[in-house]
């Protein structure tokens, strides 16, 4: 079985590009541009990770990260957060993400964060 990974951005382009990059490198990617009842489709999912950006309508990432460690079951799932926002370490923390990956990104740098993660998470 492939590993999964759900990425969240309000971004189509986004989506559809590390769709892409990442189905090549093997990977059941899912996709949504909301965190509308995001605990519930994480359980459903059951992803390896979890790409999240920051500025996502509706609940946000910040929230929707919160929400996914807050849950037991889920949160041993890594989440990267993703953003353009120059502070993006500040708000992945305060998030509770595991790690951060910064917009723009080149896809070596977007498959090591994910390798290291996953991986990391493995070895838990």
């Amino acid at each position: 079985m492939a590993n999964r990974i759900l990425i969240l951005d309000d971004d189509t382009d986004i989506l559809a590009i590390c769709t892409y990059i990442l189905e090549e490198q093997g990977w059941e990617v899912f996709t949504s541009t909301n965190c509308n009842n995001i605990v519930e489709r994480v359980r459903q999912i059951a992803p390896q990770a979890i790409l999240m950006d920051n500025w996502i309508p509706d609940t946000g990432g910040i929230v929707a990260t919160q929400s996914l460690k807050n849950e037991a079951d889920l949160k041993h799932i890594p989440i990267i957060y993703f953003s353009a926002n120059n502070d993006i370490h500040t708000l992945a923390r305060q998030a509770g993400a595991d790690t951060f990956l910064s917009k723009p990104f080149n896809i070596t740098d977007l498959e090591e964060v994910i390798s290291t993660v996953v991986s990391g998470a493995k070895s838990a």
